[in-house]
């Protein structure tokens, strides 16, 4: 099984990946990892600004890690914000009924009244620079783009709105198998 979560920044994917990670005892793959290792390795010369370019460059690997990991029947989170909206078709048919999806955004009304603890939590995982250019305004723009892309690709997107806690308790439990293979 493999469990592909995606959605804007902040919104809480690497925390849930790590829930995840405790609960059903799959790894997880973190993209934000491979970007930077990539990056950081002189691979590409992309920076982690370019959001696009990046999704462009990392799914193509990301998918074949994905297909890898079904093939071997292997379990697997893979966690990270550049899964592209389309993501489904560059996929086989025989590998999607092994993937879990889901798309985490944050309404406009919950990162209004929530904003500092979303800021606070950023280092909940991993320990991340401090964004000085993350505001409500920012996030607002980034959660309506993933929000609005996922959706027109027909993909269902968890909207955190009022208590996030309550939200990520809400998701489907997919019946996921607790044994490898």
């Amino acid at each position: 099984m493999i469990i592909l979560i995606t959605g804007a920044s902040h919104t809480g994917k690497t925390l849930l990946a790590q829930r995840m990670l405790e609960k059903y005892r799959y790894p997880y793959l973190s993209i934000d990892h491979l970007k930077m290792g990539l990056i950081r390795s002189g691979i590409t010369d992309l920076t982690p600004e370019d959001d696009d370019a990046l999704t462009d460059f990392l799914w193509p690997v990301i998918r074949e890690i994905i297909k890898t990991a079904i093939e071997n029947r292997q379990n697997l989170i893979v966690e990270g914000c550049y899964i592209p909206f389309d993501w489904r078709q560059n996929l086989d048919e025989r590998y999607l009924p092994f993937i879990r999806f889901l798309c985490l955004a944050m309404t406009d009304k919950y990162i209004e009244n929530h904003f500092d603890e979303i800021t606070g939590h950023e280092s909940e995982i991993e320990a991340r620079l401090i964004n000085a250019d993350c505001t409500i305004s920012g996030l607002k723009e980034d959660n309506k783009r993933y929000i609005n892309g996922f959706r027109n690709a027909g993909e269902r997107v968890v909207l955190i709105d009022s208590d996030y806690e309550r939200s990520i308790r809400e998701l489907p439990d997919w019946q996921i198998p607790i044994s490898n293979g």
